[in-house]
């Protein structure tokens, strides 16, 4: 770790600046800046330049679908808080998985290529699940039940809706194509697109199941969904081997 931090010195810089600009912005508490700045550390280890810019994608496009209309969702009980500041483990939830593979990566416990496409296929799921969540309640005309399909309340742990899963499906690709524009537009960018999808629905069954019984909170259901994203480009990337 010590040899990468000294050999990519625009790398630190660009690291130390975004976690100084975010906490200082309030987008995340300083403990959550720091913890951010190891976390992208690892993932760069993992994923190099593109793993950080799947990153810092993941997170304005979080800060911007969180902020949008924020007024309107703070009014109607759909916002966690007016502002929006990320916590500490609000970053472990969502970025996580992806800073362990990187240390999997750093053990030669996994290939270049598959730590890329599980870091990929993490933030393609936690990217999916936020900007669904957060569009679906401001612009979501229908609100059904992940699992029985009938209407429910807006707003409501596993609470989907059509424009929401668009929104998501949206994130989900673009995640994709700054792989494909690194790596190729090959049959990986397909899969990142389908594991982010899955990892957004398994959230919402989550959602719906064991998060409104209390049993998990919503931290550990971000973790959860970028996991079992990650596991199954795993899984899917030996079977294509």
């Amino acid at each position: 770790m010590w040899r990468l931090v000294c050999e990519h010195p625009v790398l630190i810089t660009l690291i130390l600046s975004g976690g100084l600009l975010s906490a200082v912005l309030k987008k995340l508490t300083w403990a959550a800046a720091f913890t951010g700045c190891i976390l992208a550390l690892l993932i760069f280890a993992g994923a190099g330049y593109t793993g950080i810019a799947m990153m810092t994608t993941f997170f304005i496009s979080g800060v911007i679908a969180t902020g949008w209309k924020s007024s309107q969702k703070f009014k109607n009980g759909l916002a966690e808080n007016k502002r929006g500041t990320r916590t500490a483990n609000q970053v472990l939830a969502n970025a996580g998985v992806p800073a362990l593979t990187g240390v999997l990566f750093l053990l030669d416990i996994i290939s270049y290529p598959l730590s890329v496409l599980i870091i990929a296929a993490c933030f393609s799921s936690a990217i999916a699940d936020t900007v669904s969540s957060e569009m679906g309640n401001v612009y979501g005309r229908k609100c059904y039940n992940i699992l029985t399909l009938k209407k429910d309340e807006r707003g409501l742990n596993g609470v989907v809706s059509i424009e929401g899963f668009l929104f998501g499906l949206g994130g989900s690709i673009l995640i994709a194509a700054i792989y494909g524009f690194n790596y190729g537009w090959n049959m990986y960018v397909l899969i990142i697109i389908i594991c982010g999808t899955a990892g957004n629905i398994l959230d919402s069954v989550l959602g719906a199941t064991l998060e409104r019984k209390h049993q998990i909170n919503n931290n550990t259901v971000n973790f959860l969904n970028t996991l079992f994203a990650g596991v199954l480009a795993a899984i899917i990337y030996q079977i294509l081997l």
